[in-house]
């Protein structure tokens, strides 16, 4: 039998907090509670790598987008945010940052447990380099450096190349997960998460202008290989600066 999942729990209000605890708790999952980011950090820096975050938007000292923005950059972790009735644009920005799904206050617990579900079967559906900490900083593969701080790729001759958020998106996740065979489905979601929708032939087209930055022949690819029957893959070494 496998391990129950391990949520962690990041909310200022410590009704909502021990509320969801007990309920998840209930439902017989792992429960790790944290009152803001500064325990949030804590944790993750004590290696507490959960199975997915449930994030408050809004809270004292460092918001949920700011932290769910730090998230994104240095892990590989689900999210799922909550944010107030009627804040449509921070919903947006919410996603826009990275979550994998919203629900607004008040909410259902019943509805937070679903949606809770929905997502953890969508991360365990990724390859198993999908959770835990990322590669940050600097990565190195062939004649190109990927900054992730500054959200940047460069060439040998410390050149920029500009990348489309997306094209940018998909880099990471050819990095994060180099050699490894990527199906459409899969890169969906590592770049787009719930916004994704089915048949989607977009991974196709961002494929098809990345190869054409960053391949010396983009019609003899040698970096980002078609895969028939199965997708993409990353053929590069990865290597940490």
């Amino acid at each position: 039998m496998s391990d129950p999942a391990h949520i962690l729990v990041v909310d200022d209000h410590r009704d909502i907090r021990d509320l969801l605890g007990r309920y998840l708790r209930q439902h017989e999952y792992r429960v790790t509670l944290a009152s803001d980011g500064r325990e949030l950090r804590k944790l993750m820096g004590e290696n507490v790598l959960p199975d997915l975050i449930v994030l408050d938007l809004m809270m004292p000292g460092e918001d949920g987008l700011s932290l769910c923005r730090w998230l994104r950059e240095n892990y590989d972790v689900p999210v799922v945010m909550l944010t107030a009735l009627g804040e449509e644009t921070d919903r947006i920005i919410g996603l826009e940052m990275g979550a994998d799904d919203y629900l607004a206050k008040p909410f259902n617990p019943r509805e937070l447990l679903a949606r809770i579900k929905a997502v953890l079967r969508r991360a365990q559906s990724l390859p198993s380099g999908r959770r835990g900490q990322k590669t940050g900083g600097e990565i190195a593969f062939d004649r190109w450096i990927l900054d992730r701080t500054r959200h940047e790729l460069r060439d040998e001759n410390d050149v920029v190349v500009p990348l489309s958020a997306g094209e940018f998106a998909l880099l990471c996740a050819f990095v994060d997960h180099h050699n490894m065979v990527l199906n459409r489905d899969q890169l969906l979601d590592l770049t787009k998460g719930r916004e994704a929708i089915p048949f989607d032939r977009s991974i196709d087209n961002q494929v098809s202008r990345l190869r054409k930055k960053i391949e010396p022949d983009p019609k003899n690819p040698t970096l980002i290989k078609t895969v028939w029957g199965g997708g993409y893959m990353f053929t590069c070494d990865v290597v940490k600066k």
